[in-house]
């Protein structure tokens, strides 16, 4: 990184004033290491940010995605989705005490950092207790959300198997925009009948999107 003095270099700065002074370029620079020819690892790091559309946008990033970006091969394309799902699962650890879902903020805030920011749609169910804890989250399709494709008794067979009282549908929107679509409503009405017959409560379906949310209660669909 000739152009850059060696004490403002990423991996130096970061020893020399902490981790919080880096920008988003240089912590990618980081974790990338070194650059290629004629490129340093902190004009890598640009490359890839302008190529995604940020860091928002590298959160979705795939690795055959990233390999098309110049400089960037198989092995650091592994290196960026694999800090970027470790930052994920940091957010995501379990805690000792279960959530207890009191408004669909809670179900939002507690969904958010794992599949807010995902390539592909997640479409799955938070099954609750008595007192609307979380028992367990579980994903029931991945891919291209088609209301034809998920049926009512995939996702009552889960809650079923759990002795589930209530549930929480939620899938997220690649697109980064939370309102539903004709089909979600479609979707969540259907769900809710099942659920009536089932003797198991739907109590929100909840659309997620980077660090937004809709819920199809507070909408009035449910």
């Amino acid at each position: 990184m000739k152009a850059v003095g060696a004490h403002d270099r990423p991996r130096e700065k970061l020893q020399r004033v902490g981790v919080g002074a880096l920008g988003d370029n240089e912590l990618l620079a980081v974790v990338l290491g070194h650059g290629r020819a004629n490129a340093s690892a902190l004009d890598l790091a640009n490359a890839v940010l302008a190529a995604t559309g940020g860091l928002d946008r590298l959160a979705r990033a795939r690795h055959d995605e990233l390999q098309g970006i110049a400089g960037i091969g198989a092995a650091r394309a592994g290196q960026i989705v694999a800090a970027v799902e470790l930052g994920r699962r940091t957010l995501t650890k379990a805690v000792r005490e279960r959530v207890q879902v009191t408004s669909p903020r809670v179900v939002a805030e507690f969904l958010l950092p794992q599949y807010g920011s995902r390539s592909v749609e997640h479409f799955g169910v938070v099954l609750l207790d008595t007192k609307r804890r979380v028992l367990r989250t579980t994903l029931v399709t991945v891919g291209t959300l088609d209301a034809s494709i998920v049926h009512p008794r995939e996702i009552f067979r889960e809650a079923a198997s759990a002795g589930a009282a209530a549930l929480v549908l939620f899938h997220n929107h690649p697109s980064g925009d939370p309102e539903p679509s004709e089909d979600d409503v479609l979707l969540t009405r259907r769900l809710v009948a099942a659920g009536v017959l089932m003797g198991i409560d739907v109590v929100d379906h909840v659309i997620l999107a980077d660090a937004r949310y809709c819920s199809m209660r507070e909408k009035g669909f449910v």
